[in-house]
């Protein structure tokens, strides 16, 4: 595969979106657009980071620790999806679905930091990982589609309902709840709570104590995808099927 040169810049450096850099056995997707809300070519750079990493990982000779996390700035980590976007633009949730999908049976260990806010769509994006680090001072976990009003997609749902008890998703989904970090960990939303300065700090020290274990290569992946595979095979269904009834 071609050298790839970090830092990254996608989808590219004159629309500079997001930032792959590498830290050793750590890649560190900083997103930086603004409140990170999601289009069809933000799906698309995300998977593209994603890509940019799986090759690496592929190409190496012996199994090496690798781990992988996402960060934003500010007070927001994402405010979900583009909704005119996302309205105006039919294709568009069959790439996020998609993304949704790649981060969640990811090669390797993954850890959002979440620096902020993480709602509706990107609230998906947080749980999509393998951990997840929150701030603790400010900032909520919150599917808001209740109030919108919008319905989930089956995979949107199927992730939800894998990733949280059946109290907590009956809050999240039905009362639109926006869990304070205290309430997330005790939740089991997110691993570990954190000060704003000291969240992606976290999150690293979290993705170095998992990250020998992307020396299982493809493995890695497949028990991820056993693990999920009621969730990924809902995420599957293309998204064209359930339009006209959602």
């Amino acid at each position: 595969m071609p050298e790839v040169t970090f830092p990254v810049a996608l989808p590219s450096t004159s629309n500079h979106w997001m930032t792959l850099h590498r830290e050793g056995p750590l890649f560190l997707l900083h997103l930086h657009n603004k409140d990170n809300r999601f289009t069809t070519d933000f799906c698309k750079s995300i998977m593209t980071a994603l890509q940019i990493v799986e090759d690496i990982s592929l190409a190496t000779d012996e199994p090496e620790d690798m781990a992988l996390v996402t960060y934003a700035e500010g007070k927001i980590y994402s405010n979900g999806l583009d909704l005119m976007h996302a309205v105006g633009y039919p294709p568009f949730m069959e790439n996020y679905l998609l993304m949704l999908r790649r981060m969640l049976t990811f090669c390797i260990p993954t850890v959002a930091a979440l620096n902020g806010h993480a709602f509706a769509g990107g609230c998906m994006l947080a749980l999509a990982h393998d951990y997840r680090v929150m701030r603790s001072d400010r900032g909520y976990m919150c599917m808001n589609e209740v109030d919108l009003p919008s319905p989930l997609a089956p995979g949107m749902a199927g992730l939800l309902r894998y990733k949280m008890t059946p109290k907590t998703f009956r809050d999240m989904v039905l009362q639109g709840h926006r869990f304070t970090a205290k309430e997330a960990l005790e939740n089991d939303l997110v691993d570990e709570i954190a000060p704003e300065k000291e969240v992606l700090d976290k999150a690293k020290a979290l993705a170095l104590k998992w990250a020998p274990k992307a020396k299982s290569g493809i493995v890695y992946r497949q028990l991820k995808e056993e693990m999920y595979t009621d969730v990924v095979r809902l995420l599957s269904i293309p998204y064209n099927r359930l339009a006209p009834k959602m």
